[in-house]
């Protein structure tokens, strides 16, 4: 028996990838300790595994012997200690309870799950600590950068899984890659006939549930102004509803949320965004507050006092020392991106996923959690979080269970884990001879 712990674990979407992947090699495996803060995904954790995880990991005081360790752990600041050195000091942060509980019970085993941005924080200072402090506890370390859609999931999640053995370099044919940048590169990508001979391509029109409630439609008086804009609900695919981007997006001038605006107006505040950005106004990006002089170098009309004002009163524009700036009603929209069935998914996350839309079988509307779900591989037997909201935030903030499952096969499969030990453990021999017997099967068949 293979006995794990599962490290600030959200809902356990590393525990479901991880032990499906033990149970496709024949191992049978145990979690002995899960732990998350978070009270709401604890709920979600229970409704699924049957046990409560255990709270801030602060507060643990004893841990059970075990021999893998799974760890979807948040990136905190870590301390700096001078220019030259860069990050030398893990202390006062979560991943120090990482280090902590590695060297003290020594599993053979770990994988840690983070945001790409790790790899590049602090100019990629942070994360060379990570990796240096990992091997110095004597363990072999291995990092796969991994998108998602690669898996056969229709989305565009880029994660970094770390994997580490225990006096031993992990074996891994997994290779890192970052997948399409977004739907628009995937849909060319799908040309490529022989690019998902491992694992099948999948787009967001297969998650979709055929007749979700209505309670996730759009509002009438929503929809009807999205469609004097654009004419037909198909024609939203792949529209974002944003304020300081031109490009594929409408906006809130566009709609009128705040007021109609005349074609004038709309003009105006069309051109106001897709000139601010350039660098002859700053080198800075988003945010350049313009001038009125600046202004009329790309939009110089005979009316433009009388455009301004009526966008001021209206609470489109705002103005600042003589400087004028949109004013961003993203938050306002019911749905601020709609997805493309044929293509992936945006990254989840936490903040948004409730407002991911979509237009299926002429309904326009938003992303159920059932779909979240699945846009996050997860099976349909898992349960959701009774309450919409903490749902969505969960599986915004989960991983991707297949490539967890993935990262795990493909570990067990090459590494030779079993062996490079002086003196190996009962569990992993009990282990080797399951993987043994599984091999001898299948090579019987």
């Amino acid at each position: 028996m293979l006995k794990f712990i599962d490290l600030f674990a959200g809902i356990g979407g590393i525990r479901l990838g991880f032990e499906q992947a033990l149970w496709e090699l024949g191992i049978e495996a145990q979690c002995v300790l899960s732990s998350e803060i978070d009270q709401h995904a604890q709920e979600t954790y229970q409704l699924n595994y049957g046990e409560r995880p255990q709270g801030d990991i602060y507060g643990i005081k004893d841990f059970p012997e075990f021999d893998f360790m799974l760890a979807g752990f948040p990136c905190q600041p870590f301390s700096y200690a001078g220019k030259q050195q860069g990050f030398v000091d893990t202390r006062g942060t979560l991943f120090f309870e990482i280090e902590r509980l590695l060297k003290q019970h020594r599993p053979i085993g770990f994988l840690l799950e983070n945001v790409r941005g790790l790899t590049s924080h602090d100019q990629g200072r942070t994360f060379a600590t990570i990796i240096e402090n990992l091997k110095a506890l004597d363990y072999g370390v291995s990092y796969l950068i991994l998108n998602s859609s690669n898996f056969g999931i229709p989305q565009n999640r880029v994660r970094v899984y770390i994997v580490g053995l225990d006096n031993k370099q992990p074996s891994l044919t997994l290779k890192s890659n970052l997948g399409a940048a977004d739907s628009h590169k995937f849909k060319d990508l799908l040309t490529q006939a022989d690019l998902f001979e491992h694992y099948p391509s999948s787009v967001v029109a297969d998650v979709l549930e055929s007749h979700p409630d209505g309670k996730y439609d759009c509002s009438p008086d929503f929809v009807q102004r999205l469609l004097k804009i654009v004419g037909s609900p198909e024609k939203l695919h792949g529209y974002r509803l944003i304020d300081h981007r031109n490009g594929h997006s409408i906006h809130s001038w566009e709609l009128g949320i705040k007021g109609d605006c005349d074609a004038l107006e709309i003009e105006f505040m069309n051109a106001l965004i897709a000139n601010r950005r350039k660098k002859i106004f700053g080198t800075h990006q988003d945010g350049k507050k313009l001038t009125l002089d600046e202004i009329k170098t790309f939009f110089d009309h005979k009316d433009l006092a009388k455009i301004m004002q009526g966008l001021l009163t209206k609470g489109y524009l705002k103005e600042t020392n003589g400087r004028y700036n949109p004013v961003a009603g993203n938050m306002s929209f019911e749905v601020f991106k709609f997805l493309d069935p044929a293509s992936i998914s945006i990254t989840l996350v936490t903040s948004d996923a409730h407002k991911l839309g979509v237009v299926h079988n002429g309904r326009v509307r938003r992303l159920t959690p059932r779909e979240c779900a699945r846009l996050q591989g997860f099976p349909d037997s898992f349960q959701c979080h009774p309450i919409d909201t903490h749902a969505y935030r969960q599986f915004g903030n989960s991983v991707s269970m297949p490539v967890v499952r993935n990262v795990i096969l493909d570990l067990f499969r090459h590494s030779d884990i079993f062996f490079h030990a002086k003196q190996i453990p009962p569990v992993w021999q009990e282990v080797n001879m399951q993987m043994q017997l599984r091999t001898v099967e299948s090579s019987t068949r």
